[in-house]
């Protein structure tokens, strides 16, 4: 069997997501195997899962969680890295989602020391950053926006050998800490689970399955959601994650799982 293919950078897509007990990943994988391949990360991994880490930006008002949550639109920061030990490439992420639909941007970072071309942005760099590190660099600017909380979780991916892009994923053992430094390796005694019922809101379903695709949505994915008997729901673990971590520290703005309007 060859590697499985690679996502790429630049995305326009929508993310149709359900929740779904763990013993459906095997049975929903079988069917899905029927027209898609296993990404090279899953490929590589001994139990077709690996590990991502998300290291999400925020302004000092919370001000992308606010949008999200009074659903004025959906933006997010984050710089993504691979493994339990993360190492370069590092990869920049813009995230525009509305009603579904998202566009995503990727921007490929080769350095450790990545974190520079924030803390001494004139510092001369050995590669030259793409137009999407740039823009990322600009709009944590613009907003201010800083490390506030890292998120770990595993994955195991597939890409669509049959469709220009369809992707599904099933995510698990989500994890976070709080983050206010330029740092994307978790320090295990600090990771605390989040995929429990309080955030759930469904005792044992604790597996996030993510449809991806273009504008339109493959036959085989239609088939695959009535086969299932899937129920479309909405999860986000930036929100989640933030909700959990913040109410833990007892903040008002976060009481009862709401952040307040402005």
């Amino acid at each position: 069997m060859s590697i499985g293919p690679i996502s790429p950078l630049l995305l326009d897509r929508y993310e149709l997501k359900y929740l779904i007990p763990f013993s459906m990943v095997e049975p929903i994988s079988r069917y899905v195997e029927m027209f898609c391949q296993m990404d090279y990360y899953s490929h590589i991994s001994h139990d077709k899962f690996y590990t991502i880490n998300s290291l999400y930006f925020e302004t000092p008002s919370f001000f992308f969680l606010r949008a999200k949550e009074n659903q004025t639109g959906t933006f997010s920061l984050r710089v993504r890295s691979y493994g339990e030990t993360p190492k370069a490439p590092y990869f920049f992420e813009t995230k525009h989602k509305i009603d579904g639909f998202c566009k995503k941007k990727r921007g490929f970072v080769p350095l450790e020391n990545w974190s520079e071309l924030f803390t001494d942005p004139s510092k001369p760099q050995s590669f030259t950053p793409t137009e999407h590190v740039n823009s990322f660099v600009a709009l944590a600017k613009t907003y201010n926006a800083q490390p506030t909380i890292l998120t770990q979780y595993r994955r195991k991916a597939y890409l669509s050998t049959i469709d220009d892009y369809a992707r599904v994923t099933f995510d698990r053992s989500m994890r976070y800490c709080q983050e206010s430094n330029f740092n994307v390796h978790p320090i295990e005694k600090k990771m605390l689970n989040y995929d429990h019922p309080g955030t759930f809101e469904h005792p044992g379903m604790n597996i996030v399955l993510e449809l991806k695709c273009e504008r339109k949505i493959p036959v085989w994915m239609v088939d695959l959601i009535k086969r299932f008997d899937l129920t479309r729901g909405a999860f986000s673990k930036f929100e989640g994650s933030m909700l959990e971590c913040y109410s833990l520290q007892g903040l008002e703005e976060f009481a009862h799982g709401r952040v307040v309007s402005y």
